[in-house]
């Protein structure tokens, strides 16, 4: 049953979700910020699968890029530019969004495109645990002959600001959005790949939004420290891996990607944006999509691969694949030899080798009840009250302005709304 989504569901859906980022999946201030104000400002509902006709049109929404690059520059109003770009080369309207995993900042996003526009959260996740690329995320559509993708992209100030729309092949697609966020400063807000319900139910982490919430609740309920990781292992099952501080970082921004290696006494991780591997003395513990997250060891908070550093005194703990839910891309092994080539390690053998490839990798090759690759044609329409400061923001934006015009020119019978609309011009960056 759909239900309204609320600033404790922020606090709760943020803290699960950067358990379930797996060292990825955003920054956690963002998550907030982003989260606060889709409560501040709209309505968002939670909705089931159950509750939209099988021929209802999802979208993805995502963020694409390194959550460590410097220049970084997206804006929650980037969020809602990039469906309102995408809504304008669909034939029919969307029904709901969903996110493309679950993470610090990627489990609430949605959640504002859902309050400004009227659309309903999904409660069926792409994945429901953070991945680093986007044909991981595409939900098996990488299989489907003939598929093209449609994928909007938004992120960037003045000169580096940009914004597109543009289809073709899912690779091509997926590496041209990757590319434009290095273009950006580093990142930007994405919405693609249209789906239908039908689809989401076969190829989608049903389920995935709720779950992080009821993690995030057990979190906060537990307390601090060792009490909240304790927490986390009951709740998803998992094994506490080692404790101590961080004795070496290697991290560098790549590609669009943030690569590394951290090193705590005996135990080794690698990442590429989320964490990869996990090996002490050598001995493979852990290999993505298993579960690997670090916590500080004070307070029991999650910390994300992109503000690990050394001597910080940390918990490394893993969950295994078999316990998490996951969508259509962790089970396509063609996606998997590029983890390989970013962290120089063997990860195929490992996740479906043996008896584990043929249990893991019974998917569909054809699209069944999925999407037309032909949607042209309407447009998104804003609720009239919203698209005035919603010009006037891009347009800053666009700009570089460092202060966008306070959009309450437009009128006063929507001054709280507009008033927090010009907010989303003026939110902290990440980690700020």
């Amino acid at each position: 049953m759909a239900r309204a989504l609320t600033a404790q569901d922020v606090t709760y859906a943020v803290l699960g979700g950067s358990v379930l980022g797996g060292g990825g999946g955003g920054w956690p201030d963002e998550g907030k910020v982003v989260g606060n104000l889709s409560i501040k400002i709209g309505d968002p509902k939670l909705v089931s699968l159950d509750e939209l006709d099988d021929d209802a049109l999802l979208v993805t929404v995502a963020l694409v890029g390194a959550p460590a690059a410097k220049d970084k520059y997206v804006k929650p109003v980037h969020y809602v530019r990039a469906l309102q770009l995408l809504q304008s080369r669909l034939d029919r309207p969307i029904a709901g969004i969903i996110t493309n995993e679950n993470g610090s900042g990627t489990t609430v996003n949605g959640w504002l495109q859902a309050a400004t526009l009227g659309i309903a959260v999904v409660d069926a996740p792409c994945n429901g645990r953070a991945y680093p690329t986007g044909a991981m995320g595409s939900v098996g559509l990488h299989r489907v002959a003939d598929h093209t993708s449609i994928q909007a992209a938004v992120g960037g100030a003045g000169p580096r600001y940009v914004e597109t729309v543009t289809s073709g092949s899912l690779t091509t697609v997926s590496a041209l959005v990757r590319d434009l966020s290095i273009r950006a400063g580093g990142l930007v807000a994405v919405a693609r790949n249209p789906i239908t319900v039908k689809y989401a139910r076969e190829h989608c982490a049903v389920g995935g939004i709720s779950e992080a919430i009821e993690l995030g609740q057990r979190m906060v309920q537990a307390g601090r420290g060792d009490a909240t990781i304790r927490a986390v292992l009951n709740y998803l099952g998992g094994e506490l891996i080692c404790e101590g501080a961080v004795s070496a970082v290697h991290l560098e921004t790549s590609g669009g990607f943030d690569v590394g290696r951290v090193q705590i006494s005996d135990v080794e991780l690698t990442f590429w944006n989320e964490y990869m591997t996990l090996e002490k003395n050598g001995q493979r513990l852990a290999t993505f999509p298993d579960l690997i997250a670090t916590f500080d060891r004070r307070t029991g908070m999650p910390v994300i691969t992109a503000e690990i550093s050394e001597g910080r005194e940390v918990v490394v703990i893993t969950i295994p694949k078999e316990n998490l839910r996951l969508g259509a891309g962790m089970r396509s092994p063609d996606l998997f030899g590029a983890v390989e080539d970013a962290v120089g390690k063997p990860v195929l053998d490992y996740v479906f080798g043996g008896a584990d490839r043929q249990d893991f990798d019974r998917f569909p090759h054809v699209c069944d009840g999925g999407p037309s690759s032909s949607h042209l044609g309407a447009d998104l329409v804003l609720h009239e009250c919203h698209r005035g400061c919603l010009d006037d923001l891009l347009l800053g934006l666009r700009a570089g302005a460092a202060d966008v015009a306070n959009p309450l020119h437009h009128g006063s019978d929507h001054r709280v709304f507009r008033r927090h609309l010009h907010e989303l011009a003026h939110c902290p960056q990440p980690g700020q």
